[in-house]
């Protein structure tokens, strides 16, 4: 049978499993504390990462513990609420079992919100030598090697090489890229040269590669050409319908040129993960499961999937809807109502996508916003993500240094977390040892 995994008592009345901590596994755990249900979350790590800050990260402008909340913290005092760190292994449907890296656990509910992974789209090269920004781990991982290159840059009198250390390219037009592109932009321009007066700025170029026809294609035209100017205006070199072919770490290959460039960031797509024991028939296109409106997959009971990991059809949205936190967020709404309603003998309620807009920040001042009733550009629109962005975070401490933050690189055009964190390794590293 296997190891059940360890210290969790058998529930008074159903057990739900939530695998992924994400937005809408987390969702799901907060609502349902307090109930009667045992509630399980699994998660690779022991905290919720808040993704659309990543970039800040990434560049300096905050720490990850600002954007990373424990949830043994949020937890506290939820006796009905199990957390437990751990891999997903496989689903057994039939004897409705999951086996995990830490064991396995028989569930009433199973409630996968595995999210998504980064899609080298199949370049071998490129997945091992790029950098993607899916975690707080890889977005420090790209803050250490942006800043360890600069300090190499010193250091070497080959100015081909130097040229190698200097140039940043992004591929990926998506609001990720386009922040992370604004963000390294305004480093280049106010904060760089400061640290680095030996270097020749002038000779660094932040290249982003997009392979549709322009940036921030899924807002609107409006915001796409908007972005792009202010992209331009901050000294990007944006290139649309331009494929990344090929990456050794040294050299970016296009189709007919080669940029030199150490720092590849990978911000092009996503996939997710096929999960060992589901049948092969559920999976759509980008590896998401496919769901009905109550977000069950048919065939097999108890199972539903929320999250960038669902694909559903709906009316408005044919292929799917857009991988994005709201999703998440009302898809997990819709399956605590409905979870309540079967309670009561009620039918469901069928899941129904209301766009809320869409935002993307480009730098100081410059930001587009795709709301329901109107669109924005510019101050008011950087007012908008900041004040939206900020209220999405958990916890008033991480609101208010988040807040400090962001007003003391407003006042003085500087960041103040621009340090080299890397773990030392040990004669026996305890840390990589099964939980």
């Amino acid at each position: 049978m296997g190891q059940k995994i360890g210290n969790i008592p058998e529930p008074k009345y159903k057990r739900i499993i939530v695998v992924g901590g994400g937005f809408a596994g987390l969702k799901l755990a907060r609502e349902l504390s307090n109930t009667k249900y045992q509630v399980v979350l699994i998660d690779k790590n022991n905290f919720h990462q808040f993704q659309p800050l990543f970039y800040q990260v990434a560049t300096a402008g905050l720490e990850p513990s600002a954007i990373s909340f424990p949830f043994r913290k949020i937890f506290q005092n939820k006796k009905n609420v199990h957390f437990r760190i751990g891999k997903l292994k496989s689903v057994d449907p039939e004897e409705k079992i999951i086996r995990t890296s830490i064991g396995q656990l028989k569930y009433n509910y199973l409630l996968l919100c595995t999210g998504a992974n980064t899609n080298y789209f199949g370049l071998k090269n490129v997945e091992e030598n790029a950098l993607g920004m899916k975690t707080t781990g890889e977005a420090l991982t790209i803050r250490n090697t942006i800043l360890s290159n600069f300090e190499r840059a010193l250091n070497t009198n080959n100015e081909n090489e130097q040229k190698a250390y200097l140039n940043i390219v992004i591929v990926g037009g998506g609001p990720t890229g386009v922040e992370l592109a604004g963000a390294i932009a305004e480093m280049k321009k106010y904060v760089l040269p400061k640290d680095y007066p030996e270097l020749d700025f002038n000779r660094m170029k932040i290249y982003l590669f997009e392979a549709a026809s322009d940036v921030l294609s899924t807002m609107s035209g409006f915001s796409s050409d908007k972005s792009h100017r202010y992209l331009k205006k901050l000294g990007v070199v944006v290139r649309t319908k331009t494929a990344v072919k090929d990456y050794d770490g040294c050299t970016v290959y296009l189709e007919s040129e080669e940029i030199p460039s150490k720092t590849l960031l990978w911000a092009a797509g996503v996939h997710s993960k096929k999960i060992k024991g589901l049948p092969d028939e559920i999976y759509a296109n980008g590896g998401r499961i496919k769901v009905d409106r109550f977000n069950h997959v048919d065939g097999l009971e108890g199972i539903f999937v929320l999250g960038d990991a669902a694909y559903m059809e709906e009316e408005k949205y044919p292929r799917g809807h857009p991988q994005v936190a709201q999703v998440a967020l009302q898809q997990a709404a819709n399956f605590v109502k409905n979870l309540r309603r079967f309670e009561k003998r009620k039918p469901p309620l069928k899941f129904k996508y209301r766009d809320l807009g869409s935002l993307a920040t480009i730098g100081r001042n410059l930001a587009v916003a795709d709301l329901p009733f109107m669109k924005f550009k510019g101050t008011v629109a950087w007012v908008i993500w900041l004040f939206v962005h900020l209220m999405s975070i958990l916890g008033v401490k991480n609101r208010l240094f988040i807040f400090l933050n962001w007003a003391w690189n407003y006042m003085t055009f500087d960041q103040t977390l621009r340090l080299l964190l890397k773990p030392i390794p040990k004669v026996k590293d305890r840390s990589k040892e099964p939980v």
